[in-house]
Parts: C-alpha cells; structure tokens; sequence
C-alpha cells in the first residue's frame, strides 16, 4: 500500500481539496479517493502533485511495509 501525506501537506498550504485539483489538473473526487486510499495515482500523477506541493516525492508519498 502506498501511503499519502496530502491531506496534511494541503492543510499546511491553507489549500482544499478543490485548490489542489485545480493545481494538479484533476477532480476533487480524485483527490478525495487519493486521501482516503481507494485510489492510487499514477506514478506520473503522484510526481505532479509533489511537485505542487513544491516537495520531493518520497516526502509526499511512501510505501508501507506489511507486517508478515
């Protein structure tokens, strides 16, 4: 699973969801499927968004490791 910051990224920025979907180019309802975890971007989406962010990506997004 691939984790997100962007709920809290954006509430540093004063942004919501509807800023960051006009920024990045992309629906509200995507960002809201990004932060609740039902849908993943794409690698090429996920690098649009830390870059608005102004972030790296690894900053933005993480991978969980899962306990085995």
């Amino acid at each position: 699973m691939i984790e997100n910051r962007i709920k809290i990224l954006r509430a540093e920025k004063g942004w919501t969801q509807e800023d960051l979907a006009n920024k990045v180019g992309i629906s509200r309802q995507a960002v809201i499927s990004i932060e609740k975890y039902k849908y993943t971007p794409s690698l090429e989406l996920a690098f649009q968004i830390s870059e608005t962010f102004e972030l790296d990506i690894n900053k933005v997004f993480k991978m969980k490791k899962e306990n085995t």
